[in-house]
């Protein structure tokens, strides 16, 4: 889920589920959030809207949220820079969906 951090951007794993229905963040997989996306996986446009989903899920702009691990999988790392407390919390929140 999330990696603790005492400085820095937060990291936490998701699985991205491209050509979904609606774009979505919530539930689990295993020990990932889920991220349903319109967005097919081509090109990284899959991968693109999952970043932009989750600085949306997590209330950060799209720039605070990176890409860390998983270009081309859909089991990914994302770094959330925001305040570990507020991730937590928002985290919680988004996995019991």
């Amino acid at each position: 889920m999330a990696e603790p951090a005492t400085e820095g951007p937060v990291r936490v794993a998701v699985r991205v589920r491209p050509g979904a229905s609606r774009t979505r963040v919530g539930g689990a997989h295993g020990d990932r959030l889920v991220v349903a996306v319109t967005a097919r996986a081509v090109d990284g446009a899959a991968t693109e809207a999952a970043l932009a989903a989750v600085a949306e899920a997590f209330g950060v702009r799209r720039r605070q949220v990176a890409l860390v691990a998983g270009a081309t999988s859909r089991d990914k790392v994302v770094a959330v820079d925001a305040p570990a407390s507020d991730v937590d919390r928002i985290l919680d929140r988004l996995l019991a969906r």
